[in-house]
């Protein structure tokens, strides 16, 4: 035991380099940890939705998610699909996804839907305004703008979303 502790001593910048490393690890391990927890809470709470039984006369509610996989430096794809995707999934609507390939598609594509119970718009800045003007260029913008739009903020800086919530540097949240 005493060899131990003189290796130690005697080689103390190493030591001192693996106890970084060890802590910044412990940190990061801790942080996955608290994510999965809070993903899990997440999708039990939308299970609880999507298990309530639906009325024989009732249609299942259409959600369609535009999102711009482009943002937040291309992870905006695969953020939407480990942190949103399950719980929209679990809360039992009908969901398609609708990626936008270049600027201005969303404006377009919001021109010519047809019908959907709600819109998500996941993505920057940039992807909400064009899915807003798109609803405000129909021609029959007074029904369709009674539509609920969601806003799950993947962009890199996502201006609107630190405007109106409390800044959160988890990502998951």
């Amino acid at each position: 035991m005493t060899t131990f502790f003189k290796t130690l001593r005697n080689h103390w910048k190493k030591t001192t380099a693996g106890l970084c490393l060890l802590t910044w690890g412990g940190h990061w391990l801790y942080g996955k940890h608290c994510d999965n927890l809070l993903r899990r809470a997440a999708c039990q709470e939308a299970q609880v939705f999507g298990n309530q039984l639906i009325p024989p006369n009732a249609q299942v509610k259409k959600a369609t998610v535009f999102l711009n996989p482009a943002a937040c430096k291309g992870k905006a794809r695969t953020l939407f699909e480990k942190n949103a995707a399950p719980i929209l999934h679990l809360s039992g609507m009908d969901v398609t996804v609708v990626k936008t390939d270049y600027e201005g598609q969303a404006k377009k594509l919001l021109e010519l839907m047809e019908t959907t119970d709600v819109i998500i718009v996941a993505g920057g800045d940039g992807t909400l305004q064009e899915v807003v003007t798109g609803v405000l260029r129909r021609t029959d913008e007074a029904t369709f703008s009674k539509i609920p739009i969601g806003f799950i903020p993947l962009g890199q800086t996502s201006s609107l979303s630190h405007t109106l919530f409390a800044e959160s540097g988890n990502k998951v949240q």
